[in-house]
């Protein structure tokens, strides 16, 4: 598949980019919690570049520019760098996220880690896989013997409470609860089975299209907090639920339960 191989050219140039510039940026402020760097700006230019050469039809939505939809409705969605707050506060954990869509449907998609070398992707009904090893997500059979993952929104000090209410509780009937701050390392790394389930509220499509591939890819399932399947528009990552394929269910239950709903 073409795409996949301009994908993983285009998230080793974008890594090399965030890799080249890590501890040297300064940033500035989107909104009181969402910063951006010039690294943003340099890996999106970078691989918007590489894609738009192997396909220069195709549409594009990113996080750092505006939407670009197209007549063969062939669509790229990327986020050159996400955990912009780590990577501009020196913590190594960020990565590269690309996904390529067609008709509205996720093909490929790809989550590079640049400071662990780790490059995640996955091909619809053709599996996910780590530096080319197939990926299968856990079999943790319960949330009390489970190892959790969140986040919060960029809205955290006006919602603190609203979101702190979910950690509390899970942190309650799990072994514990971990808050990357990279919501495509966190799909990726359930991915891989060093998580059992994730959720967060107030996701963009670029935080989460190829994260949802490569945990669907590794056996899991990805829904809103209804249960409901994503569609590829806009509110997509609004809400996020992913795990493996036991824990779901009971997952769902109790962000129901807390949000007061049958």
């Amino acid at each position: 598949m073409k795409e996949l191989e301009i994908l993983e050219k285009a998230l080793l140039a974008g890594g090399a980019v965030l890799a080249a510039k890590f501890g040297k940026v300064t940033y500035r402020l989107k909104g009181r919690a969402n910063l951006l760097t010039e690294a943003d700006l340099a890996a999106q230019e970078k691989v918007i570049g590489i894609i738009r050469k192997a396909f220069p039809a195709d549409g594009f939505m990113a996080e750092e520019s505006p939407l670009e939809e197209t007549p063969n409705r062939r669509l790229w969605v990327i986020d050159p760098l996400d955990g912009t707050t780590n990577y501009a506060h020196g913590f190594p954990a960020a990565a590269v996220s690309i996904a390529f869509a067609e008709k509205g449907e996720i093909k490929a998609g790809g989550v590079y880690d640049p400071f662990r070398r780790e490059l995640f992707l996955a091909q619809k009904s053709r599996g996910a896989f780590l530096n080319g090893r197939r990926l299968a997500v856990s079999k943790t059979p319960s949330i009390s013997k489970a190892l959790l993952a969140t986040g919060f929104a960029y809205d955290r000090a006006e919602k603190a409470e609203f979101y702190c209410g979910f950690f509390a509780e899970f942190m309650k009937l799990s072994h514990d609860v971990r808050r990357m701050g990279a919501a495509s390392l966190d799909l990726a790394w359930l991915a891989a089975g060093r998580t059992d389930g994730y959720w967060e509220f107030g996701l963009k499509p670029w935080d989460v299209a190829a994260g949802k591939l490569i945990v669907e890819e590794a056996g899991g399932r990805v829904t809103d907090l209804s249960g409901k399947p994503w569609k590829l528009d806009a509110s997509m990552g609004s809400q996020t639920l992913a795990a493996n394929g036991r824990l779901h269910a009971p997952m769902l239950r109790v962000i129901r339960r807390r949000l007061g709903e049958k």
